[in-house]
């Protein structure tokens, strides 16, 4: 039974998702057509939350698709600090809810003036950064009334991968996405994954994955934070190694984001080393066999949005309004 407004919006998402690769096909060929013929020299990416979160996937998939470098903006930079950097040449992938925040503003408006080409991916297409960028790529999640955006998170990679699928036009990657609805309708028919029991007593615990499957387990980490009072922090697998690991020796619990691309070997072998040492595991994993590995992890993470809001009610919390928290928030 669906119970909360967060799980109704997670199960759109497979609808608006298809609306928005449809809606969006000929934006998406226009500037994929463009970066082909003006390659950008670099990738800067700017987003606060969830959408900063969404620029982790963002620069697995440029960088390993396009070879080309990306990093994530300090929007402070501009609005506290009253900087500009040096951008011409520089694609600006501007990635917002509301596009109203004060500091993603700012940083847009300088990459603007500073020779940058700027994007903005964006749910609410009348907020003011819509004249403030050279173009907007709609996300078409529709409205979105849970403070933990789980539709608009997904629409968001979806159109990250629209924008690459049609910027290095990959055959297999095309076909993909052009299956990605189905991908995610399958996603939510699946069995559970993440039980309420799973998590009962858990108070801390760390998200681990590689490539572009660690850039969605900063957003896992975030959801268990804002709607199930859990401290979760994420880490590349291969990064945990490097001193976090001693954690485990308490009997830390780990959530385990694995996905079958080039990194799975490797990540495999480092989950192996961590439970070894005593930690307790949740092993997650994409709900359909076959699902290409560019797309796999939103189709794990569309399952995962639907659990963790049961979880969230089974710990006597209501995911729709974490406590504290502002759906819009504005910062400088």
């Amino acid at each position: 039974m669906i119970s909360t407004v967060m799980e109704a919006e997670a199960r759109e998402a497979p609808d608006r998702i298809a609306e928005q690769l449809h809606s969006n096909a000929k934006i998406m060929s226009r500037l994929g057509e463009r970066l082909r013929q003006k390659p950008p020299r670099f990738v800067m990416i700017v987003g606060r939350g969830s959408s900063d979160h969404a620029g982790v996937f963002a620069k697995y998939l440029i960088e390993i698709e396009t070879g080309t470098p990306t990093f994530a903006a300090a929007p402070s930079v501009s609005s506290v600090y009253g900087r500009k950097l040096k951008l011409d040449g520089a694609l600006v992938i501007v990635i917002s809810q509301s596009g109203r925040s004060p500091d993603i503003l700012a940083q847009a408006r300088m990459a603007r003036e500073e020779g940058a080409y700027t994007v903005a991916l964006l749910n609410d297409e009348d907020a003011p950064i819509k004249d403030v960028v050279d173009l907007v790529i709609p996300l078409k999640a529709g409205p979105e009334k849970a403070v933990a955006a789980t539709k608009s998170y997904l629409a968001t990679l979806s159109a990250i991968l629209q924008m690459v699928a049609n910027w290095n036009q990959d055959t297999a990657l095309c076909n993909a996405l052009r299956k990605l609805p189905e991908t995610l309708r399958s996603a939510v028919r699946a069995e559970i994954q993440l039980r309420p029991e799973d998590l009962a007593s858990v108070q801390n615990l760390v998200v681990l994955g590689r490539g572009p499957g660690y850039g969605i387990t900063r957003e896992l980490a975030l959801k268990l934070k804002e709607v199930c009072n859990i401290h979760a922090e994420s880490y590349s697998s291969a990064e945990f190694l490097h001193g976090p690991v001693t954690l485990v020796e308490g009997k830390l619990t780990v959530v385990n984001v694995p996905i079958e691309d080039e990194s799975f070997p490797t990540h495999s072998q480092q989950i192996d080393e961590i439970r070894q040492r005593g930690a307790t595991l949740i092993n997650l994993h994409v709900p359909s066999k076959g699902v290409h590995p560019r797309v796999a992890p939103l189709a794990l993470l569309q399952r995962f949005y639907i659990d963790v809001a049961h979880v969230a009610v089974s710990r006597g919390i209501n995911p729709d309004e974490p406590a504290g928290l502002k759906k819009v928030t504005q910062t400088v």
